[in-house]
């Protein structure tokens, strides 16, 4: 897309004549995300994205789901005496007042406000980063805890580990592009864990661990900071959906205690950290420890290998799949990544009763 195309999308969200550019921002594995730049520096910016179709196939429920928790959360932070526009994310509407533009190829197109004043991290690269992200995806969850909608499932099958190993036997059954004779021992590690990842899925099935509004993506990048280190907010909340709150804080404990990055290629790098894993905990707990059940503190520790183990099951099922879902970079990077996470998953398993010591210990406080 062209800058003179860029500049016309933005300006179904603001002026046009107001606009003095539009520049991308990062290199998102779902999204395209530019910032538009004003041509009056005391007019704020905006982040635009190009919402992906082929991943989010109902985007106008995904923003209505989206409009729904930024509502409810920017009452909370009023009641709360804070600051709205810097503690959640805002939509911005199209000069129509919708919360997406349609154009012309069927793109989905989305705006929101940029958060002046603000910091995020590339990775959790010291404890009190790792407190800090755990305390901004409590935060979150202690905001929507008592949240009264109810949000479409735009993501069916989500973290639902029957859904992903009834994906996982399609896709080894239909063996699409002749890789699967390449990764018979990786399957295994699949198949070895089915019985127990199931178990702890049927928990969530029964009601055991309840399900809540969950942002699903809890990636430190997705969190924002103010110059002084404290949480703003949440960002990036295309996922939001209801389920377990374990998901988040799994997710987090499988970006933030990795020693290395989640395409590792020398798996010597690659292990988990118990002092992240601790601050990451404490900083959580601070903020959810409020609400959280009796199952889901007994299942916390668990909930980063249960996600962990996700994260390799679905980039190997890619793999075999022919590289359809996840971006890569190289054809090898989708099975460098299955490795790289499993690496992480056997470091999480092989120091799980240090991890629960932890969670105990800090529940008990």
């Amino acid at each position: 897309m062209n800058v003179k195309e860029l500049i016309s999308i933005a300006g179904k969200f603001v002026e046009e004549n107001e606009i003095k550019e539009v520049l991308p921002l990062g290199e998102g594995f779902i999204n395209d995300t530019f910032v538009i730049y004003p041509k009056n520096l005391i007019r704020p910016k905006y982040l635009l994205q190009r919402k992906n179709k082929n991943i989010f196939t109902n985007i106008p429920a995904m923003m209505e789901n989206i409009n729904q928790v930024t509502t409810y959360i920017k009452k909370k932070i009023r009641e709360n005496n804070g600051d709205p526009e810097r503690e959640s994310l805002t939509l911005t509407p199209t000069v129509d007042g919708e919360l997406y533009y349609l154009d012309e190829n069927r793109d989905y197109w989305a705006a929101c406000l940029f958060i002046k004043d603000s910091i995020s991290y590339e990775k959790v690269d010291s404890p009190l980063i790792a407190r800090s992200g755990g305390k901004g995806i409590g935060k979150f969850q202690k905001l929507l805890s008592d949240f009264p909608g109810t949000l479409t499932n735009i993501l069916p099958g989500f973290h639902d580990m029957k859904f992903r190993y009834k994906q996982w036997d399609k896709t080894l059954a239909e063996d699409r592009v002749n890789r699967k004779k390449d990764v018979k021992e990786e399957i295994s590690w699949v198949e070895d864990r089915r019985k127990e990842m199931l178990e702890f899925w049927n928990l969530i099935e029964k009601g055991t661990i309840p399900k809540r509004v969950t942002h699903n993506d809890t990636k430190i990048t997705n969190i924002l900071f103010d110059k002084k280190g404290e949480v703003l907010c949440m960002i990036d909340l295309d996922t939001v959906l209801s389920g377990p709150v374990l998901n988040d804080f799994g997710d987090a404990v499988r970006t933030y205690v990795n020693t290395s990055t989640e395409d590792e290629p020398d798996l010597g790098k690659v292990s988990m950290s118990l002092d992240y894993y601790k601050e990451l905990t404490r900083g959580y707990v601070e903020e959810a420890g409020t609400f959280l059940t009796e199952p889901e503190w007994d299942n916390l520790a668990f909930a980063g290998r249960f996600i962990t183990f996700e994260q390799v099951l679905r980039f190997l099922m890619d793999y075999i799949d022919g590289d359809r879902y996840y971006r890569i970079k190289y054809p090898e990077h989708n099975i460098v990544r299955t490795r790289a996470q499993y690496k992480l998953l056997q470091s999480l398993e092989e120091h799980f009763d240090e991890m629960q010591k932890i969670t105990e210990q800090l529940r008990l406080k």
